[in-house]
């Protein structure tokens, strides 16, 4: 199966399988994909998150997402249990579309990694 048509099909059996667990059925966007990844490194899932606690947690995501391409590096968890990531290499310059398909990408890694999908 070529790479493209193998990514869609893994990206539209995870949107559906986290949709379906976690919005009632309705299609989740890639932000909101983002942000449960953020609250599942994290791993405090029965917590009410402040606007600037989402931004943080959707830049864990980010940072873990990206890790095996080589930009972030795992450095420490603070007091809080907040894992805490360095940058290894800037993202090359990406078109929105691009930036879509990468994130696309790493969130179909990650969860086959998780076995969430497979």
């Amino acid at each position: 199966m070529a790479r493209d048509a193998q990514l869609k099909e893994h990206w539209d059996l995870l949107v559906d399988k986290l949709s379906a667990q976690f919005a009632d059925g309705d299609a989740l966007d890639l932000d909101a994909m983002i942000y449960l990844v953020g609250v599942q490194e994290l791993g405090q899932y029965h917590k009410s998150y402040k606007k600037d606690e989402k931004l943080n947690l959707m830049h864990i995501a980010i940072c873990r997402l990206l890790e095996p391409y080589g930009y972030y590096e795992f450095n420490f968890f603070d007091e809080e249990g907040w894992p805490h990531y360095t940058v290894k290499e800037e993202l090359p310059p990406l078109k929105a579309g691009e930036q879509s398909v990468l994130m696309k990408e790493a969130l179909v890694n990650y969860f086959l990694e998780k076995e969430y999908i497979k």
